[in-house]
């Protein structure tokens, strides 16, 4: 039953993230700029990931030596959002979230480039696939829609986790408690996007109140209870299952750009997303 429900938990950990397309583009499409919608974004799951840190009891508490790995993390965190944000300007959102599931085939590179981890024959082979599979998506859409362009910034959305996630378990601030650290991740990378917003243009306010619905939930679903649930999964399963699972995020993605915004799918945009699904499990597998 403890293995069912992490399953269950995984599942919903990846389906939840693979919402984010679903309250991002309504509020893109009421003019909103993906900068203002990130910071609202950062600021509710960091309201609700304190809240849930008091109910829990949980110590707030952190050494002033982490605070600059903290920053770290969260400009990481930050770079990744931004630029899968920006690329749903460039492509479909369905496809955009899928090249952005390719950070576990980057995490592999890094790591086997930059920390001499183990080299393999099935990482070079899921590597090739992972191109392949981008190289089927920029040609899958007759309409012209997917853009060398779009395929680059989300392939840096891409890198920005990639580093997060290398940077996590390098980082003597990894070992802090998930939900804490998700926490200052977000509490801080609303500081670093306030500061960057201010300097280039302003925050924009919510324009009605179905945008701001769309915001809280963008803020609720894919982010505090994606996390929460994905805690919950890595200790019923392990980490391994639980990362196979995260498949279902750039299916729920592309389903919803389907069924709800109208996107386009052909045989070489299903292709595309097949091949880079396989390159990431044989990536977590291996």
């Amino acid at each position: 039953m403890n293995k069912l429900n992490g399953f269950l938990y995984g599942l919903l950990s990846s389906a939840s993230f693979g919402l984010i397309p679903l309250f991002t583009i309504p509020a893109m499409r009421q003019g909103m700029q993906f900068e203002s919608i990130l910071l609202y974004r950062f600021i509710f799951a960091a309201l609700a990931l304190g809240g849930i840190l008091l109910l829990d009891g949980q110590s707030f508490r952190i050494r002033r030596r982490d605070i600059p790995s903290l920053f770290l993390l969260a400009f990481f965190y930050l770079i990744s959002a931004v630029f899968l944000f920006w690329g749903y300007k460039f492509m479909a959102s369905g496809v955009a979230t899928t090249v952005h599931f390719m950070y576990p085939v980057l995490t592999a590179l890094i790591m086997m480039v930059f920390f001499h981890e183990k080299k393999s024959t099935w990482r070079f082979v899921a590597i090739a696939l992972a191109i392949i599979g981008v190289f089927f998506l920029s040609h899958g859409d007759n309409s012209g829609s997917i853009t060398l362009t779009g395929i680059v910034i989300v392939l840096l959305s891409a890198l920005g986790y990639a580093l997060y996630l290398v940077t996590v378990s390098q980082l003597k601030v990894g070992q802090m408690k998930g939900l804490r650290l998700t926490f200052y991740v977000f509490l801080f990378g609303s500081l670093l996007l306030f500061i960057g917003i201010g300097t280039t243009g302003h925050i924009q306010p919510i324009p009605d109140l179905r945008t701001g619905g769309n915001l809280v939930m963008l803020a609720i679903i894919p982010t505090v209870i994606s996390n929460l649930a994905l805690v919950q999964a890595v200790k019923s399963i392990g980490s391994t299952l639980t990362s196979v699972l995260g498949a279902m995020e750039p299916v729920t993605a592309v389903c919803v750009g389907i069924f709800i915004f109208g996107e386009p799918f052909t045989s070489g945009i299903g292709l595309g997303i097949a091949l880079i699904i396989t390159a990431v499990t044989v990536i977590i597998l291996t």
